[in-house]
């Protein structure tokens, strides 16, 4: 049997296997190697300032063909109702009371029919600027960054526009999406061989200063691959052994984002597959923190492991995000008081993105895991800064809701976000009754007090 060899085969295998050699040679020296000792050659940050200008440049030409054409090429949300200073109940009843009488009504001592507009404005205010659901939704941007899932009102401005969108789009997907795509697999590949062997090693000093050592690495590489560009502020202040970290929670990736700067003890609930994997072998080589799915809602079950583990000062600081579930980058909800009643030392952290580059925000009601890790290895970088606050601790008298509220008010402060009081569960569940009671006991305690006044002459 005669053998023909096409040698157009052969050429095309040996620049293919040339290809990979120097694709993954660059990902050695560039990334991988750099990721282990922790050191950036500032390619990513010249990369960041390179597209602000290119930002720069397109919203002009935007802003011009929209003048030009008329054209509504973006506008940012303005249909808000115009803030005003917060005032009482009390006093703004007695407002709208003043305003449809001729009588100086300076007490409220009994109901009057116009006490229904202050509701029905409320009300109204409450559905026109709903400070809840518009944060489950995509932070609004005020210029375009050149990404469609960013801009719905999308019109031909130019053919410059279009041929730079049209090259950002190849850049993306035939560039970015496949190195990331390799980085993450390398990064997570890594974590679960590495962590398997140190795993293997006698609990000790050895295998603990290995365990840090391969986490670290490997959160790098995972940070890399979706093109993290991070600034850390007062690295004094970060987590120690005995504590708890506690954050305001945006994206899935903020456990990627801190635990490239510091090691941590993860918590939560034992997944099955992939993920079931991952966890299986970073618990060999670090005390993580899983539970079951029957044991997530005892409480008590729950405040107890982690009481153990924050008694012990030689386990890496705990890692919570006490809203338990994701906000999109302009507030902090209301912070579950479970990690507050255990007694640890709280060490607050504040993450803040920027969203010009790329919205961090995971949708989780709109998109699933593997659509919005699509959706962030396709965006150009994933910038952030990160606040390590001073450690707080309870204070006397106080007790786990209001210790919650004051370090969320701190990290709130720190990053610039609304410090808001209600629930991140109302993503998916309704009002509780207990908010409508409270507005409730407002409007009697008012009365009661008017009608109190009111009376106090005659019985003296």
């Amino acid at each position: 049997m005669e053998l023909f060899f096409n040698p157009f085969d052969n050429l095309v295998c040996i620049l293919l296997g040339i290809s990979f050699t120097v694709w993954f040679t660059l990902l050695l020296v560039f990334i991988i190697v750099p990721a282990i000792f922790g050191v950036s050659f500032g390619i990513r940050r010249l990369y960041m300032k390179t597209l602000l200008k290119v930002f720069e440049w397109a919203t002009l030409r935007i802003e011009r063909g929209a003048k030009e054409k008329n054209h509504l090429l973006y506008k940012p949300y303005s249909n808000a109702i115009i803030a005003k200073e917060p005032t009482s109940l009390e006093e703004e009843i007695k407002e709208i009371r003043r305003s449809g009488s001729n009588k100086d009504l300076d007490s409220a001592t009994e109901f009057e029919l116009s006490d229904i507009f202050y509701f029905a404005r409320r009300g109204v205010e409450s559905i026109m600027d709903d400070e809840v659901t518009k944060r489950f939704t995509a932070e609004e941007l005020k210029s375009w960054n050149l990404l469609t899932r960013s801009n719905y009102n999308f019109h031909y401005i130019s053919l410059r526009l279009t041929v730079l969108w049209g090259l950002g789009l190849l850049i993306r997907y035939g560039f970015l999406l496949p190195l990331r795509v390799t980085l993450a697999f390398t990064g997570v590949g890594l974590l679960v061989f590495l962590t398997s062997v140190v795993g293997l090693l006698p609990n000790g000093r050895m295998k603990n200063f290995l365990s840090e050592k391969v986490h670290l690495m490997c959160y790098r590489i995972c940070v890399r691959a979706l093109t993290a560009i991070i600034t850390y502020h007062d690295s004094e202040n970060k987590p120690k052994n005995g504590g708890i970290c506690v954050a305001n929670h945006t994206s899935p990736i903020d456990v990627i984002i801190l635990a490239s700067d510091g090691c941590y003890a993860m918590v939560g609930q034992i997944h099955g597959g992939l993920m079931g994997v991952i966890q299986r072998s970073m618990v060999k080589a670090c005390p993580h923190i899983w539970f079951e799915r029957s044991e997530v809602k005892d409480r008590h079950l729950v405040a107890k492991r982690l009481s153990d583990h924050v008694e012990d000062k030689s386990k890496l600081p705990i890692l919570i995000f006490p809203e338990g579930t994701c906000i999109n980058n302009t507030s902090v909800m209301m912070f579950k008081k479970g990690s507050f009643e255990i007694g640890a030392t709280v060490y607050p952290v504040a993450i803040k993105y920027d969203p010009r580059f790329g919205d961090a925000f995971w949708n989780s009601s709109k998109f699933g895991m593997v659509n919005y890790l699509l959706r962030m290895m396709s965006s150009w970088a994933i910038v952030c800064s990160v606040w390590y606050l001073p450690p707080m601790s309870r204070e006397e008298g106080e007790d786990a809701v209001q210790f919650a509220n004051r370090v969320k008010a701190a990290i709130a402060r720190q990053g610039g976000l609304v410090d808001l009081l209600w629930d991140g569960g109302l993503k998916r569940a309704k009002v509780k009754d207990t908010f409508k009671e409270e507005q409730q006991k407002l409007y009697s305690k008012m009365l009661v007090d008017g009608l109190a006044q009111s009376w106090a002459p005659l019985t003296d």
